[in-house]
């Protein structure tokens, strides 16, 4: 699974190119606007030595809203925000070749001559077909068609007619401008190529992804599920029956959300939360993103037999808690009969999700050590790298110490209370809509509490913010772990797609809202047994091979990107001297 959390991260730091685009359409015109008043200025006052740019430029600014419009009826999903993107940067190049060419000119001793003017041109239609043909979906024939339309209608209002055939029908012009044009369409055919054989259309892979930011997830859905695989995940579950008949379940599916909102299992944790009556806290296991459903109807095959589970084993006892650290890694264990409960956390230092080598290790000690079952939560509550060598050695070493003293330590009754945030109507930007939930325990007279939030990983210090103000309140608040959801309830612009727990509300007003929840907790506290409950079902999941396709495809692209870049620049400059 390492490969895979490769890839995963690859594929991560690509997500930043999406946000290049402006958040708003109606930025994308206002600017547009503006660049062509720039535009006219500077070719007017410039190049013609004219005065009269105020009457043409009324004009420029109606040509350019007007093939904006008609640019949407052609491309898919008539887009008219994509439209102005796409127009608001074709100008800005077109902008940058008319100064540049003022510039050279200037150093060179020479008039500005409207050849620039003319190639810059060019330059918006060759960047509009790699635009509209990689993000928008047309064609390559039907991208020459259209990509020409708008930045030649302004051009011929730019220009006087008297200019035209001067400007246009002369062989360094035509040159260079159709150059441009076919170094964008070559660029076009090799990137939609570039996934292959596994990755039929990376183009379509593209658009599938940006379609599913709008909530359009068929295509993307329907790409990813014909690359996943069929395989038996597991669920492990500890229930705790109470003697007025509720009970209260925590959760580790092997499956991991994702693979982004709103695709696939992306809010599954939340899904299972209301499965078991909002009864339950859904924890990270140790799993990756190879781990993913990648379909809502994959999603629903899950969520429909998760109620077929088996009793393995069942009691009325545990130890108190147990807590390892060793540097940076903490492990807090309790014991259930011969079942091993165990926490993993590096906060507030932080990590990505653990490896499963840190699993089969643990589980492997625990076989020798002649323990039923070992169930790892991975507390998901500080942001980090994946962790390095030394620090999983400690994770190892504290996680088997943990053990090593569950076998020695009394058992005594269990009394247990929960207690969740549903009525509190609650609400952030970094909290998915399983809320917050306490579990308090119990055991030989002294009460222990553990939190949850069903978020995305939580920023760093918070964990530890919220523990010392529950001290301070008298309550012993062992761990707060996350679900790792990857839903949003709000569109998210940052490198890493979501907003970890805390980070837009402030730990002060979490630990107000936890500690509500803790006091409802402590008051329902009564005696409880314990179940230990497992299902095991077919589903598919993404796999790892499918983060290695698309990373492979992402990088081929980008690397053809940077050449052709490369190569646009060195024929531009080149103009310059001719």
């Amino acid at each position: 699974m390492e490969k895979s959390s490769d890839d995963v991260s690859r594929i991560h730091g690509r997500y930043s190119l999406t946000l290049i685009n402006p958040s708003s359409h109606y930025f994308s015109l206002g600017v547009s606007i503006v660049i062509a008043a720039v535009i006219t200025l500077t070719v007017y006052i410039g190049y013609l030595k004219s005065q009269e740019f105020y009457l043409i430029l009324p004009i420029i600014i109606s040509v350019l809203v007007f093939t904006q419009f008609i640019d949407t009826r052609y491309i898919k999903n008539k887009e008219y925000s994509k439209s102005l993107h796409s127009s608001l940067f074709g100008n800005i190049i077109w902008l940058l070749v008319i100064l540049v060419g003022m510039l050279s000119s200037s150093i060179l001793g020479k008039e500005p001559s409207i050849f620039f003017v003319t190639e810059g041109m060019f330059l918006f239609a060759s960047f509009r077909i790699g635009i509209y043909t990689t993000v928008l979906g047309l064609s390559l024939p039907k991208a020459w068609a259209i990509c020409f339309i708008q930045p030649l209608a302004m051009y011929l209002i730019l220009i006087p007619s008297d200019l035209w055939y001067e400007s246009l029908v002369n062989l360094k012009a035509l040159s260079y401008g159709f150059s441009f044009a076919v170094i964008a369409s070559v660029w076009s055919v090799l990137t939609d190529r570039a996934g292959r054989p596994n990755i039929k259309s990376t183009h379509k892979l593209i658009q599938a992804y940006l379609g599913s930011q709008r909530n359009d997830y068929s295509e993307i859905e329907k790409i990813i599920e014909e690359q996943s695989r069929k395989t038996n995940v597991s669920t492990s579950q500890i229930r705790f029956n109470k003697e007025n008949n509720t009970n209260f379940s925590m959760v580790l599916p092997e499956i991991h959300p994702g693979p982004y909102h709103p695709i696939g299992g992306s809010n599954i944790p939340y899904l299972i939360y209301k499965k078991l009556d909002s009864n339950a806290m859904v924890m990270h296991s140790i799993s990756d993103h190879a781990l993913n459903l990648p379909s809502k109807n994959e999603v629903e095959n899950y969520l429909k037999t998760i109620d077929r589970i088996e009793l393995k084993q069942e009691g009325v006892t545990c130890t108190e808690p147990v807590n390892v650290q060793i540097n940076k890694s903490r492990v807090i264990g309790l014991l259930f009969g011969k079942n091993a409960l165990l926490f993993l956390s590096l906060s507030p230092h932080g990590m990505e999700d653990l490896p499963n080598y840190i699993k089969t290790e643990i589980e492997q000690f625990a076989k020798n050590r002649k323990f039923e079952r070992v169930m790892i939560v991975d507390c998901h509550n500080a942001m980090g790298e994946e962790i390095s060598k030394e620090d999983g050695e400690d994770m190892l070493k504290a996680a088997k110490s943990c053990l090593d003293t569950l076998m020695t330590k009394e058992e005594f009754p269990i009394k247990i209370g929960y207690a969740n945030s549903k009525d509190m109507n609650l609400w952030s930007e970094d909290m998915g809509m399983g809320g917050l939930g306490i579990v308090c325990l119990e055991i030989n007279n002294k009460k222990y509490f553990m939190a949850w939030a069903d978020a995305n990983n939580m920023a760093n210090g918070v964990r530890e913010k919220i523990v010392n103000n529950f001290e301070k309140n008298g309550y012993n608040l062992l761990e707060i772990c996350t679900s790792d959801t990857h839903y949003a309830p709000v569109k998210v612009r940052t490198k890493t797609g979501y907003y970890p727990f805390g980070s837009k509300t402030n730990p002060s007003t979490i630990t107000e809202w936890l500690l509500k929840i803790a006091k409802k907790a402590e008051e329902e506290i009564s005696t409880a047994k314990f179940q230990i409950l497992e299902n095991n079902v077919p589903v598919k999941i993404m796999g790892p091979k499918i983060f290695e396709d698309y990373s492979k495809a992402l990088d081929n692209s980008l690397n053809l990107v940077k050449m052709f870049m490369i190569g646009s620049i060195a024929v531009f400059l080149s103009s310059l001297f001719l």
